[in-house]
């Protein structure tokens, strides 16, 4: 596992949809996800500290847990299959951890809340994972080595990420909770 942090909430300027953009917090490998414009809305909302007049569903999901006495511990984007990611959160309820699976970004909608770790897999970062080059140019964050476990088939089907990751600039990425478009 690895420990990430929200760098930015990007807007493609291509397709409107959103990204999250996790960044690792030891290093300058960052992990784009798409995500839908009410989860996008709900992270930064909370990231930028703006007050909402009603809780958001993701708020109520908090106060039940924690009115419940279950605590969050963390989250982790722990697969990436034909193009969906996968997340789980950590729950301490009754003594026991639980883990519920979850799309990645209502988990972290709901670590943003509860100032949890956000953490990946070291697989999923090997195959959708974005380093950046001394020019400044995106490419995919595995070597050749570990390249060879993921199929020629993933490789194309992460594509979908290609024309919004080339068209990223490193030093067009903010600080935590930017709102880009």
């Amino acid at each position: 596992m690895v420990e990430m942090s929200v760098d930015s909430i990007r807007v493609s300027v291509m397709n409107s949809q959103r990204v999250v953009i996790l960044k690792e917090t030891h290093s300058d490998r960052y992990l784009p996800i798409w995500i839908g414009p009410a989860e996008a809305d709900a992270i930064a909302v909370k990231l930028q500290g703006i007050s909402v007049p009603r809780p958001l569903t993701h708020d109520l999901l908090y106060s039940i847990l924690n009115a419940l006495g279950a605590k969050i511990k963390s989250i982790l984007v722990n697969d990436l299959q034909n193009d969906t990611f996968f997340a789980r959160i950590f729950v301490l309820a009754n003594g026991k951890e639980i883990e519920i699976d979850s799309r990645p970004s209502d988990a972290i909608a709901i670590a943003v809340r509860a100032k949890v770790p956000i953490y990946a897999a070291e697989e999923v970062l090997d195959k959708a994972g974005i380093v950046f080059d001394s020019s400044g140019k995106p490419m995919h964050s595995h070597s050749e080595d570990e390249k060879r476990g993921i199929s020629e088939e993933e490789l194309r089907k992460l594509s979908a990420f290609t024309d919004f990751i080339n068209s990223l600039d490193m030093k067009d990425l903010g600080g935590a909770g930017d709102v880009k478009d």
